[in-house]
């Protein structure tokens, strides 16, 4: 008769105490982004797939900074001193000392891991009864997996220890454990620290378990990339192309169209709604949430900003922080926006800055038009409402206000609130001086005009 499968509560360790000297860094190592988001942050999101009971992450180099980063997220104990994986582990045994049920080991510098693969230990953990799963891989890691007649795991060799016959072997450890608390805190008890470096290694518990009759149980993942531990920046690149893959992906499943995943980058933080579709040369970062049916054309920059259903968005155009284009809009090609939001329907066809304005609906931006926000000193904001019209090469000089269906005419410099209606023109009058140019340059030059020096070109009509 089977026995009956038991899932246990389980609490999470992240160990994220190492140096990171290979980084060459002033920061904490997993305090590095990938796709917009630390590389702890990754592995927390991953462990909280399982909905743990309890999330510990072992901190130590930076550890002020990695607590700061990550709040209240989790649970942070210091490793002062650093002895090695086995004595992180350890320094968590007092926080964990009323818990009863399974630990999971992760890494904060291993960020690709993904959730199915936890559960799946999880899993083979009740199926099998086992006191301790090790996460196994193929690939250029140390350690050698060597299972037993009933391909249970016997033992972990290191290369240098290894048999021909071992270092021939193509399962390796990932280091990641799940372990009942009970042997793990045993174990950590009884294992030492009489090796070349002095310290504890949490492979040592893997030999613990099996010499005192536990039952250990390997998991392969499928993907070895899942288990890339990063070191340096070549290997932080390497996850970044790997999560941005992913992400498309994900992405394409979902109903997105990317036109050239290969050159589109896109955060794990973003949102995108079906029917959308991005153009190459793309960049997507932060906390953008795009809408439905948008269109975001080729070598756009888009940052913590949103874009409602339907918007029209470039080539060639940036979308700084904190902007919001509702429904409908229709932003061309060298177009900035920043920190403002335009009303349904409004659009800006080319070469136009839009900096901290609130634009209602149907408003329309020439070429060349400048709100200009900044006087050197202080930010100031603007207001564009329903309907208006704003001419080509129109400098908006903030704070003013343009009521609706407003007509500023091409040129002008608006430093006063327009009402309702009107048309507002603000530019010089303009004087030809003829033959100037000639005299400055010591040339004869007989007037074409007698009497008529300068001419002003306004219209009547229009200065009224």
């Amino acid at each position: 008769m089977a026995r009956a499968q038991t899932v246990h509560e389980i609490a999470v360790v992240v160990l994220a105490a190492g140096q990171g000297t290979r980084m060459r860094s002033d920061r904490a190592k997993v305090l590095h982004e990938i796709c917009g988001v630390p590389m702890l942050g990754h592995v927390q999101k991953v462990a909280r797939a399982l909905d743990p009971q309890r999330l510990i992450v072992v901190v130590g180099r930076e550890a002020e900074a990695v607590t700061q980063a990550f709040g209240d997220s989790a649970e942070f104990v210091l490793q002062a001193e650093r002895k090695g994986t086995g004595h992180a582990a350890m320094v968590c045994e007092e926080s964990l000392a009323d818990f009863e049920g399974d630990i999971l080991i992760l890494y904060g510098d291993t960020p690709l891991l993904r959730p199915e693969t936890l559960l799946e230990m999880r899993a083979l953990k009740a199926e099998k009864q086992a006191d301790l799963v090790v996460l196994t891989a193929l690939g250029d890691i140390p350690g050698r997996i060597v299972r037993d007649a009933e391909g249970r795991v016997a033992r972990i060799v290191e290369a240098q220890d290894a048999t021909p016959e071992e270092l021939a072997l193509e399962e390796r450890n990932t280091g990641v454990y799940l372990v009942s608390s009970k042997l793990l805190w045993d174990g950590l008890g009884k294992i030492g620290a009489g090796n070349a470096q002095g310290e504890y290694y949490l492979t040592d518990i893997v030999g613990y378990a099996v010499e005192t009759g536990h039952a250990v149980e390997g998991l392969r993942v499928e993907d070895s990339e899942d288990c890339l531990g990063i070191n340096d920046r070549t290997q932080l690149a390497e996850a970044s192309r790997i999560m941005r893959r992913r992400i498309n992906e994900n992405l394409m499943a979902d109903g997105v169209t990317l036109v050239d995943p290969e050159t589109t980058y896109i955060d794990a933080t973003v949102e995108i709604g079906v029917d959308s579709v991005i153009e190459p040369g793309c960049c997507i970062y932060g906390s953008t949430r795009i809408g439905r049916g948008v269109v975001v054309k080729a070598n756009c920059y888009i940052e913590d900003s949103r874009l409602d259903d339907g918007v029209v968005f470039g080539p060639y155009s940036h979308l700084r922080p904190q902007s919001h284009l509702m429904d409908g809009v229709k932003i061309g090609n060298f177009v900035e926006v920043k920190n403002s939001t335009l009303g349904p329907g409004s659009k800006s066809a080319h070469l136009t800055y839009i900096g901290d304005a609130d634009i209602g609906s149907n408003v329309n931006f020439g070429c060349g038009s400048v709100v200009v926000n900044y006087d050197g000193y202080v930010k100031s904001r603007s207001k564009v409402a329903d309907g208006a019209f704003i001419g080509c090469n129109v400098n908006l000089i903030s704070p003013v206000s343009i009521e609706a269906r407003a007509f500023l005419a091409a040129g002008s410099t608006i430093s006063q609130d327009v009402p309702e209606d009107a048309l507002a023109v603000a530019r010089a009058r303009q004087r030809s001086i003829e033959g100037w140019v000639a005299r400055k340059e010591g040339r004869p030059y007989k007037k074409k005009n007698p009497g008529a020096e300068s001419k002003d070109k306004t219209d009547d009509k229009e200065e009224a």
